[in-house]
């Protein structure tokens, strides 16, 4: 039995697990992304009693069916909702061919170009954007079960051997004991890759790996007396809070390192 139809059978997929089982066919989908469609009434996962989100198979095919009419039919969410919503009741064949009717009397077919309305000159159609959300506690929730190999993190990452090693070597990467590298492997060596593109070596990264330690040390600080409670479920709450804390210092470091930018360059 796989990892997500493990998942599945005990209760559904968190959202990292299903964030890494559509990410090789939408590449571009976030966690902020799933929670928006969530938040638009597209996806509707069950919650756990300490609020965090179980998506069912149903709710991973609803996913991939609003991904691929964003990316293929570049249709709105409204008309897809609208899909969805012929589906659910039933009317699924008659309620997506008016969908779509409507849809193409709306906008250009997908993959024509849309004038624009200053100039006439066409310009490429754009997909629809997720606005940028504050970051929550379903972020650093954890999944054991995903392994990722050496050669399947070089392939997804779009690295070499030399770059990885780099990394490693940067203690920016850590493999676990029998090789295997997690899913935020991936994310942060693909994140290495782009900043090096601006010239920022591994070892220039550093700091940023000391920076974090600090703030992780900090959190661990806080959370460690709830965990050595002896009450029921306390090691529960103490990684509730752990994560509660740790989306909490990535939203301010963010914020602090946007002013320290704009003031830097005398905005």
């Amino acid at each position: 039995m796989t990892g997500a139809a493990q998942q599945w059978a005990h209760g559904g997929m968190s959202i990292g697990s299903v964030l890494d089982l559509l990410r090789p066919d939408f590449p571009d989908i976030t966690i902020s992304k799933i929670r928006f469609l969530e938040a638009e009434g597209l996806i509707r996962p069950e919650r756990t009693p300490s609020g965090y989100r179980r998506f069912s198979v149903a709710d991973c095919e609803r996913l991939r069916f609003v991904l691929t009419a964003q990316r293929d039919q570049y249709l709105p969410l409204k008309v897809i909702k609208e899909q969805l919503e012929a589906i659910d009741s039933g009317a699924a064949t008659l309620g997506v061919r008016e969908a779509r009717a409507r849809a193409r009397t709306a906008r250009p077919e997908a993959g024509h170009a849309v004038p624009d309305d200053s100039t006439g000159v066409p310009r490429p159609p754009r997909r629809l954007g997720v606005p940028p959300g504050r970051v929550t506690p379903d972020d650093f929730e954890f999944d054991q079960q995903i392994r990722v190999t050496r050669a399947d993190l070089l392939d997804r990452a779009g690295i070499d051997e030399t770059f990885l090693n780099d990394l490693i070597r940067a203690n920016l990467i850590t493999p676990g004991p029998a090789g295997f590298f997690d899913a935020d492997a991936v994310t942060l060596a693909t994140t290495a890759k782009a900043m090096a593109e601006f010239g920022l070596e591994a070892r220039h990264l550093r700091a940023f790996k000391l920076a974090a330690d600090r703030e992780a040390a900090l959190v661990a600080q806080i959370a460690a007396p709830i965990a050595k409670s002896r009450d029921a479920g306390a090691r529960a709450r103490a990684e509730e809070t752990v994560r509660e804390l740790a989306a909490l210092s990535l939203t301010l470091h963010a914020s602090l390192v946007k002013a320290s930018v704009r003031n830097s360059l005398g905005g």
